[in-house]
Protein backbone atom coordinates (compact mmCIF):
# COMPACT_ATOMS: atom_id res chain seq x y z
CA UNK A 1 0.00 0.00 0.00
CA UNK A 2 1.28 3.46 -0.92
CA UNK A 3 0.70 6.37 1.45
CA UNK A 4 -0.50 9.54 -0.26
CA UNK A 5 -0.68 13.16 0.88
CA UNK A 6 -2.08 16.21 -0.91
CA UNK A 7 0.51 18.76 -2.05
CA UNK A 8 -0.87 22.12 -3.12
CA UNK A 9 0.95 23.05 -6.34
CA UNK A 10 0.77 26.46 -8.02
CA UNK A 11 1.58 27.04 -11.68
CA UNK A 12 3.71 30.18 -11.93
CA UNK A 13 3.79 29.82 -15.72
CA UNK A 14 1.02 28.57 -18.01
CA UNK A 15 3.51 26.19 -19.67
CA UNK A 16 4.45 24.49 -16.39
CA UNK A 17 3.79 20.75 -16.12
CA UNK A 18 2.49 19.28 -12.86
CA UNK A 19 4.86 16.50 -11.65
CA UNK A 20 3.93 12.98 -12.72
CA UNK A 21 4.84 9.49 -11.56
CA UNK A 22 6.21 7.16 -14.24
CA UNK A 23 4.73 4.01 -12.73
CA UNK A 24 2.31 2.90 -10.03
CA UNK A 25 5.00 2.43 -7.37
CA UNK A 26 7.53 5.09 -8.43
CA UNK A 27 8.93 6.93 -5.40
CA UNK A 28 9.93 10.00 -7.40
CA UNK A 29 7.64 12.28 -9.38
CA UNK A 30 9.17 13.69 -12.56
CA UNK A 31 9.85 17.42 -12.67
CA UNK A 32 9.65 19.11 -16.08
CA UNK A 33 11.64 21.99 -17.58
CA UNK A 34 9.52 25.13 -17.92
CA UNK A 35 11.56 26.88 -20.60
CA UNK A 36 10.64 28.60 -23.88
CA UNK A 37 13.60 27.37 -25.92
CA UNK A 38 16.15 24.55 -25.78
CA UNK A 39 18.90 25.22 -23.21
CA UNK A 40 22.43 23.97 -23.86
CA UNK A 41 24.66 23.09 -20.92
CA UNK A 42 28.36 22.94 -21.73
CA UNK A 43 30.75 20.38 -20.16
CA UNK A 44 31.43 21.33 -16.54
CA UNK A 45 28.71 24.00 -16.60
CA UNK A 46 25.71 24.35 -14.28
CA UNK A 47 22.45 26.05 -15.27
CA UNK A 48 19.34 26.73 -13.21
CA UNK A 49 16.33 25.22 -14.95
CA UNK A 50 12.92 26.48 -13.80
CA UNK A 51 9.94 24.17 -13.31
CA UNK A 52 7.36 26.97 -13.32
CA UNK A 53 5.90 25.56 -10.09
CA UNK A 54 5.68 26.51 -6.42
CA UNK A 55 4.55 23.98 -3.82
CA UNK A 56 3.11 23.87 -0.34
CA UNK A 57 4.62 20.77 1.23
CA UNK A 58 2.97 19.66 4.47
CA UNK A 59 4.80 20.50 7.70
CA UNK A 60 7.04 17.58 8.66
CA UNK A 61 7.81 16.73 5.01
CA UNK A 62 10.54 17.77 2.60
CA UNK A 63 10.85 17.45 -1.15
CA UNK A 64 14.14 15.88 -2.19
CA UNK A 65 15.22 16.55 -5.78
CA UNK A 66 17.26 13.71 -7.28
CA UNK A 67 18.73 13.01 -10.70
CA UNK A 68 16.70 11.08 -13.25
CA UNK A 69 18.74 8.00 -14.06
CA UNK A 70 18.12 8.30 -17.81
CA UNK A 71 19.21 11.93 -17.99
CA UNK A 72 22.29 11.26 -15.89
CA UNK A 73 23.40 8.15 -17.80
CA UNK A 74 22.54 9.32 -21.33
CA UNK A 75 23.38 13.04 -21.16
CA UNK A 76 25.58 13.34 -18.05
CA UNK A 77 23.14 15.83 -16.48
CA UNK A 78 22.36 15.69 -12.76
CA UNK A 79 21.59 18.19 -9.99
CA UNK A 80 24.74 20.17 -9.14
CA UNK A 81 24.11 19.83 -5.41
CA UNK A 82 23.50 16.05 -5.79
CA UNK A 83 20.22 16.27 -3.84
CA UNK A 84 18.17 19.45 -3.70
CA UNK A 85 15.96 20.08 -0.68
CA UNK A 86 12.60 21.85 -0.80
CA UNK A 87 11.51 22.78 2.73
CA UNK A 88 7.86 22.87 3.79
CA UNK A 89 8.00 26.64 4.39
CA UNK A 90 9.47 27.48 0.95
CA UNK A 91 6.98 29.09 -1.42
CA UNK A 92 9.22 30.15 -4.29
CA UNK A 93 9.68 28.49 -7.66
CA UNK A 94 11.16 25.01 -7.61
CA UNK A 95 14.38 25.21 -9.64
CA UNK A 96 16.82 22.47 -10.62
CA UNK A 97 20.53 23.32 -10.89
CA UNK A 98 21.59 20.90 -13.63
CA UNK A 99 25.32 20.21 -13.99
CA UNK A 100 26.88 18.67 -17.07
CA UNK A 101 29.28 15.97 -15.83
CA UNK A 102 30.12 14.82 -19.36
CA UNK A 103 32.75 16.09 -21.80
CA UNK A 104 30.20 17.08 -24.48
CA UNK A 105 27.46 19.72 -24.66
CA UNK A 106 24.00 18.53 -23.59
CA UNK A 107 20.64 20.15 -24.15
CA UNK A 108 17.33 20.35 -22.35
CA UNK A 109 14.16 20.84 -24.35
CA UNK A 110 10.98 22.58 -23.19
CA UNK A 111 8.84 20.27 -21.02
CA UNK A 112 11.63 17.65 -20.80
CA UNK A 113 11.80 15.65 -17.58
CA UNK A 114 14.83 17.04 -15.72
CA UNK A 115 14.78 15.55 -12.20
CA UNK A 116 12.61 13.63 -9.79
CA UNK A 117 10.99 14.83 -6.58
CA UNK A 118 10.69 12.44 -3.63
CA UNK A 119 8.48 13.70 -0.81
CA UNK A 120 9.53 12.29 2.52
CA UNK A 121 8.94 12.87 6.24
CA UNK A 122 11.89 14.14 8.25
CA UNK A 123 12.95 14.32 11.87
CA UNK A 124 14.12 17.64 13.34
CA UNK A 125 16.93 16.98 15.80
CA UNK A 126 17.45 18.64 19.14
CA UNK A 127 21.25 18.95 19.33
CA UNK A 128 22.41 18.48 22.92
CA UNK A 129 25.88 19.78 23.82
CA UNK A 130 27.63 17.17 25.99
CA UNK A 131 31.13 16.63 27.38
CA UNK A 132 31.43 13.01 26.20
CA UNK A 133 29.73 10.43 23.99
CA UNK A 134 29.08 6.74 24.62
CA UNK A 135 31.90 4.43 23.52
CA UNK A 136 31.40 2.05 20.59
CA UNK A 137 33.50 -0.70 18.99
CA UNK A 138 34.18 1.58 16.03
CA UNK A 139 35.14 4.58 18.09
CA UNK A 140 36.63 7.41 16.06
CA UNK A 141 37.38 5.32 12.95
CA UNK A 142 36.60 7.48 9.92
CA UNK A 143 36.52 7.04 6.18
CA UNK A 144 37.30 3.46 5.17
CA UNK A 145 37.89 2.34 8.73
CA UNK A 146 35.24 -0.41 8.73
CA UNK A 147 36.43 -2.24 5.59
CA UNK A 148 38.95 -5.07 5.59
CA UNK A 149 40.90 -3.70 2.59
Amino acid sequence: MVTTIPVNTKKLNDNAVIPTYGSEYAAGADLYACIEDTVTIEPGETKLIPTGLAMELPIGYAGLIYARSGLASKKGLAPANKVGVVDSDYRGEVMVALHNHSNVSASIDPKERIAQLVITPYIAAIFNTVESLEDTARGEGGFGSTGSH
